[in-house]
Protein backbone atom coordinates (compact mmCIF):
# COMPACT_ATOMS: atom_id res chain seq x y z
CA UNK A 1 0.00 0.00 0.00
CA UNK A 2 1.25 3.58 -0.62
CA UNK A 3 3.05 5.44 2.25
CA UNK A 4 3.71 9.13 2.69
CA UNK A 5 6.37 9.65 4.67
CA UNK A 6 6.83 13.95 5.00
CA UNK A 7 9.54 15.72 6.78
CA UNK A 8 10.53 19.29 7.19
CA UNK A 9 8.38 21.77 9.04
CA UNK A 10 9.09 23.78 12.55
CA UNK A 11 9.26 26.82 13.45
CA UNK A 12 10.44 29.93 11.81
CA UNK A 13 9.54 34.01 12.64
CA UNK A 14 7.05 35.70 9.90
CA UNK A 15 8.70 36.10 6.70
CA UNK A 16 10.89 32.99 7.36
CA UNK A 17 11.13 30.24 4.83
CA UNK A 18 10.54 26.18 5.24
CA UNK A 19 10.42 23.42 2.63
CA UNK A 20 8.46 20.46 3.31
CA UNK A 21 9.29 17.62 1.61
CA UNK A 22 6.47 14.30 0.86
CA UNK A 23 8.08 10.71 -0.09
CA UNK A 24 5.91 8.09 -1.45
CA UNK A 25 6.93 3.97 -1.01
CA UNK A 26 5.08 0.70 -0.74
CA UNK A 27 4.45 0.66 -4.68
CA UNK A 28 6.07 1.37 -8.23
CA UNK A 29 2.87 3.30 -9.45
CA UNK A 30 3.18 6.83 -9.11
CA UNK A 31 0.03 8.62 -7.61
CA UNK A 32 -1.88 10.98 -10.11
CA UNK A 33 -2.22 13.94 -7.67
CA UNK A 34 0.49 14.66 -4.73
CA UNK A 35 0.51 17.61 -2.34
CA UNK A 36 -0.74 19.08 0.84
CA UNK A 37 -3.17 20.39 2.89
CA UNK A 38 -3.09 22.14 6.04
CA UNK A 39 -5.33 22.25 9.37
CA UNK A 40 -4.71 24.80 12.10
CA UNK A 41 -6.39 24.51 15.20
CA UNK A 42 -10.82 24.73 15.04
CA UNK A 43 -10.40 25.10 11.36
CA UNK A 44 -11.08 22.66 8.49
CA UNK A 45 -8.54 20.88 6.54
CA UNK A 46 -7.64 23.17 3.62
CA UNK A 47 -5.78 22.36 0.52
CA UNK A 48 -2.41 24.48 -0.19
CA UNK A 49 -1.01 22.68 -3.33
CA UNK A 50 -1.63 19.75 -5.66
CA UNK A 51 0.48 18.78 -8.48
CA UNK A 52 -1.19 16.51 -11.51
CA UNK A 53 2.31 14.41 -11.38
CA UNK A 54 1.41 13.22 -14.98
CA UNK A 55 1.94 16.31 -16.70
CA UNK A 56 2.60 18.18 -14.57
CA UNK A 57 0.53 21.02 -13.32
CA UNK A 58 -0.10 22.77 -10.21
CA UNK A 59 -2.99 24.52 -8.17
CA UNK A 60 -2.59 26.62 -5.29
CA UNK A 61 -4.76 28.04 -2.72
CA UNK A 62 -5.28 31.71 -3.28
CA UNK A 63 -3.12 32.60 0.11
CA UNK A 64 -0.21 30.83 -1.06
CA UNK A 65 0.04 31.76 -4.47
CA UNK A 66 3.21 33.80 -4.60
CA UNK A 67 4.89 32.70 -1.41
CA UNK A 68 4.82 28.84 -2.07
CA UNK A 69 6.45 26.72 -4.60
CA UNK A 70 5.63 22.76 -5.24
CA UNK A 71 7.86 20.55 -7.07
CA UNK A 72 8.28 17.09 -8.01
CA UNK A 73 11.11 14.76 -8.06
CA UNK A 74 9.78 11.96 -10.29
CA UNK A 75 12.42 9.41 -9.54
CA UNK A 76 12.37 9.95 -5.78
CA UNK A 77 8.54 10.16 -6.07
CA UNK A 78 9.19 12.99 -3.76
CA UNK A 79 7.15 16.36 -3.87
CA UNK A 80 8.43 19.59 -2.21
CA UNK A 81 6.75 22.78 -0.74
CA UNK A 82 9.15 25.27 -0.59
CA UNK A 83 7.20 28.14 1.89
CA UNK A 84 8.70 31.68 1.81
CA UNK A 85 7.51 34.78 3.49
CA UNK A 86 5.77 32.74 5.77
CA UNK A 87 2.86 34.35 7.99
CA UNK A 88 1.65 34.24 11.51
CA UNK A 89 -1.69 32.65 9.38
CA UNK A 90 0.54 30.09 7.59
CA UNK A 91 0.34 28.24 11.32
CA UNK A 92 -0.75 24.49 11.09
CA UNK A 93 -0.19 21.08 10.70
CA UNK A 94 0.50 20.20 7.20
CA UNK A 95 -0.75 16.60 5.70
CA UNK A 96 0.77 14.97 2.80
CA UNK A 97 -1.95 13.59 0.29
CA UNK A 98 -1.80 11.68 -2.02
CA UNK A 99 -4.48 9.89 -5.18
CA UNK A 100 -4.78 7.52 -7.91
CA UNK A 101 -8.19 8.88 -8.71
CA UNK A 102 -9.33 10.52 -12.03
CA UNK A 103 -11.66 13.24 -11.80
CA UNK A 104 -10.61 14.81 -8.86
CA UNK A 105 -11.56 18.04 -7.05
CA UNK A 106 -8.06 19.28 -6.10
CA UNK A 107 -9.05 21.41 -3.02
CA UNK A 108 -11.21 18.34 -1.65
CA UNK A 109 -9.57 15.91 1.31
CA UNK A 110 -12.75 13.69 0.93
CA UNK A 111 -11.08 12.78 -3.04
CA UNK A 112 -7.09 12.15 -1.49
CA UNK A 113 -7.30 8.37 0.40
CA UNK A 114 -3.68 8.75 1.20
CA UNK A 115 -2.20 10.42 3.56
CA UNK A 116 1.35 11.63 6.11
CA UNK A 117 1.48 11.76 9.68
CA UNK A 118 1.63 15.57 9.34
CA UNK A 119 4.06 17.98 10.19
CA UNK A 120 3.68 20.98 12.52
CA UNK A 121 4.48 24.63 11.25
CA UNK A 122 4.68 27.32 13.83
CA UNK A 123 5.29 31.11 12.28
CA UNK A 124 5.80 33.43 15.04
CA UNK A 125 5.01 37.40 14.85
Amino acid sequence: ALQLVESGGGSVESGGSLRLSCAASGTTARPRYMGWFRQAPGKEREAVAITYTVIPTYDYADSVKGRFVLSQDNAKNTVYLQMNNLKPEDTAWYYCAATYWTNVRWDAPDDFPYWGQGTQVTISS
